[in-house]
């Protein structure tokens, strides 16, 4: 409405005020605005009625100044017309980055395809979240399979984003989907995904062949009962155990973190997967730095444990919910960094065993 109140504001100073005051820029301003946030139509539509108010303006106050009545109408009018091919400069990128973004968001769900609800024993819910409304793909990735050793999780950060971030994520999640169906041990996984990413970045141009890393943490819920967890953390932030009363916990083993995949070589040692119960009704958290290094106006990070501790959830895509909309809070909108957020949930009514046979 700011055009259509700029051109109202014109006329009434114009017929308040001495005839040697010009309020013409505030006539060629309405054109102008709506220019590149309104359409084609309004933007002309303010162009004809800015032009429309100077001419019955200049009838009325100076009807016998015809040379000037005709330099404010044509400079109106002119203005207009360059409003209109501003609209259309304007639409056309839109349309381009709209397009750009349309592109992106497909093969973001090519190379990290969402995962299904149910995965064996657990439900399974995922979030990815942009910390821009416009960003490309980036470097977070995650990746649920139900594999013959019981269902095996992968959540991760590659350094770096664009399209050399996006060709890591996928030889990750492609390595990753291989050994979780044939390796039985979880160590032998993390150690085949560690193999894959030196390898292929020292024959790919895209992949950095020094900083190349990715922090990264491996989740393995077996089917044998009594239900348990084993996991592995490559420099990753821990994930976080919900159980059911509310109580939560960080997954963490009894050595610190190991090097992300990539750096094994700096530090070389053999993983030690960690194991912990995972009773029926327990959620499990699984989440990359864009959530815990979330910052609130006062620099104080975002504890994901401690926010969620008391609460309960109902399903994991109840949790990740959560999880986003209380990360929005604590930042004011104002996100830093890309979020993938990946939950599962064993239903206190869980089976013994796992229907088999799906493979994601």
């Amino acid at each position: 409405m700011l055009p259509a109140a700029l051109i109202t504001l014109g006329l009434v100073l114009d017929f308040v005020t001495p005839p040697r005051f010009t309020l013409t820029p505030f006539y060629v301003a309405a054109p102008l605005l709506a220019a590149p946030v309104l359409s084609l139509a309004a933007t002309a539509a303010y162009g004809l009625l800015a032009t429309a108010a100077v001419a019955v303006e200049m009838a009325w106050r100076s009807p016998l100044l015809w040379s000037e009545a005709g330099i404010k109408t044509g400079t109106v009018a002119t203005i207009s017309l360059i409003a209109v091919a501003v609209n259309r400069i304007v639409a056309a990128r839109d349309q381009r980055v709209a397009s750009a973004r349309e592109i992106a968001e497909a093969v973001q769900r090519a190379v990290v395809p969402e995962p299904p609800p149910r995965v064996g024993l657990l439900r399974v819910a995922a979030r990815y979240q942009a910390a821009q409304r416009n960003a490309m793909v980036g470097g977070d990735l995650y990746a649920v399979r139900e594999t013959p050793y019981g269902v095996r999780m992968l959540v991760g950060d590659v350094r770096g984003k664009g399209l050399a971030a996006t060709e890591a994520v996928a030889l990750i999640l492609g390595a990753f989907r291989e050994a979780a169906e044939c390796e039985p041990e979880l160590e032998t996984v993390a150690a085949r995904l560690e193999t894959a990413l030196v390898r292929e970045r020292t024959v790919r141009a895209d992949l950095d062949p020094v900083e190349g890393f990715t922090t990264a943490v491996l989740v393995e819920v077996p089917d044998d009962p009594p239900v348990r967890v084993r996991f592995i953390n490559r420099g990753h932030p821990p994930p976080v155990l919900l159980a059911p009363g509310g109580d939560t916990g960080y997954l963490e083993g009894d050595t610190d973190p190991a090097l992300p995949l990539g750096l094994g070589d700096l530090l070389p040692r053999p993983d030690r997967p960690g194991t912990v119960p995972f009773p029926p009704g327990t959620h499990l958290l699984l989440y990359t730095d864009g959530v815990s290094e979330a910052r609130d106006a006062d620099g104080v990070f975002y504890d994901p444990a401690d926010r969620l501790r008391g609460r309960d959830f109902p399903g994991p895509a109840a949790l990740l919910d959560r999880v986003v909309e209380d990360v929005s809070a604590h930042t004011g909108d104002g996100l830093q960094d890309d979020m993938a957020l990946l939950a599962v949930h064993l239903p206190a009514s869980a089976p013994a065993t796992a229907p088999g046979g799906q493979v994601y």
